[in-house]
């Protein structure tokens, strides 16, 4: 039996691991809960689960339902709230799937109370990768990567033994608008841009994937998790989404993970590693699916891939700035305040005018993205 904090609950990660725990209820408890705002989802799954703790972030979702919590259930709030549902003692595994840097002081508070980490939150790793990775090998903690991609790459690299990593292939659907003009682009809407022809997200990782900012977001991670430089992560245009990503080996031999798109595989991956569980996804038929095709993203018509490029070499703070500036440049582009190009032009202003800081520390992490927030928000 392995006990689960599964912060995010109530969003598409965290709804779908809650779905596996029903799917093996003899290997997976429920022991800690956290959501943002949607406080009667989480009545809903307290009930069900029976979690020891739980945590809102909204303070007025969380004195909607404090009094009809059911005994047993500790209900706590606000970012001290995920920090103790984070570190509840009876945790063996927190997975992270907190949208955005929120994620990043749940995890550090896992990995200080020696939590093994399934990390569905790309931002803490972007933001925060050195310091995250840090602590995780102080603290003897493993980060059990729940992107398909991360998670494809993670399962390759199982036959590795000591060899060498060439290059890492990080495969994209293209997004909403891979077929499209730069000149069609510039018009697009957040209706067009949350149309996505693969993956059912939330609406700020689907924008992120339309723009490729995602693809560029999981070029960090990928260097963070696996410990290679950017230049050997390459990301490919793959719009059948059956290479979930690839390893090349010194000797050129290529080891792909596949598969029919279904977070529950990755997901399930990370709970019950090193087993294999059957999670109820589809079962791939290469003969149905015909051809499989691979090409290298336009970074003119989307210019975000290469900014996520350029904060990797200026390093320090600036991946924090980045990020920073993609999720309030995305919320202003759903307001419908600024265009679609707008985002990047935005992120690149950013990332170029941010006060460098080497070494940050987690505080400075933070201070970073206050200021590049009020930045944009006061523009």
């Amino acid at each position: 039996m392995k006990h689960l904090a599964i912060l995010g609950s109530t969003g598409s990660i965290g709804t779908q691991a809650l779905e596996l725990v029903r799917l093996y209820p003899e290997r997976f408890r429920v022991v800690a809960l956290a959501a943002g705002h949607n406080g009667e989802a989480l009545l809903d799954q307290i009930r069900e689960f029976k979690p020891l703790v739980a945590s809102l972030d909204d303070e007025k979702a969380y004195a909607a339902i404090r009094d009809r919590v059911p005994e047993g259930t500790v209900l706590l709030c606000g970012r001290e709230g995920l920090e103790a549902a984070a570190s509840v003692k009876e945790a063996d595994m927190d997975l992270v799937a907190v949208v955005g840097i929120a994620g990043l002081p749940a995890v550090m508070a896992g990995l200080k109370a020696k939590k093994q980490i399934a990390l569905a939150n790309k931002e803490a790793l972007v933001t925060g990768g050195k310091l995250v990775t840090a602590a995780a090998k102080a603290n003897g903690c493993s980060l059990f990567p729940v992107d398909s991609e991360h998670s494809a790459i993670f399962q390759c690299l199982q036959g590795r033994a000591d060899n060498a990593i060439s290059s890492i292939l990080l495969t994209c659907s293209g997004g909403p608008f891979r077929t499209w003009s730069k000149e069609q682009i510039a018009r697009v809407t957040p209706e067009d841009a949350l149309k996505h022809p693969t993956w059912n997200m939330g609406k700020k990782i689907t924008i992120d994937c339309a723009t490729l900012m995602n693809k560029g977001l999981e070029i960090i991670e990928a260097c963070w998790l696996f410990d290679v430089p950017q230049e050997k992560v390459r990301p490919v245009i793959h719009p059948e989404s059956v290479v979930h990503s690839a390893v090349e080996f010194c000797d050129g031999a290529f080891i792909a993970q596949m598969g029919e798109p279904d977070m529950k595989l990755p997901i399930l991956y990370a709970f019950a590693y090193p087993e294999r569980l059957f999670c109820g996804a589809k079962r791939l038929d290469l003969t149905a699916h015909g051809a499989l095709t691979f090409s290298e993203p336009d970074t003119e018509r989307f210019p975000c891939l290469a900014l996520a490029r350029e904060a990797i070499k200026l390093g320090g703070n600036i991946p924090a700035a980045l990020n920073a500036a993609g999720e309030e440049a995305v919320g202003q582009f759903l307001a419908h305040k600024i265009g679609f190009y707008d985002i990047a032009d935005k992120i690149e202003h950013t990332i170029f005018h941010t006060p460098f800081l080497a070494e940050p520390t987690i505080e400075d992490i933070y201070r970073t993205d206050a200021l590049v927030r009020r930045s944009l928000q006061e523009a």
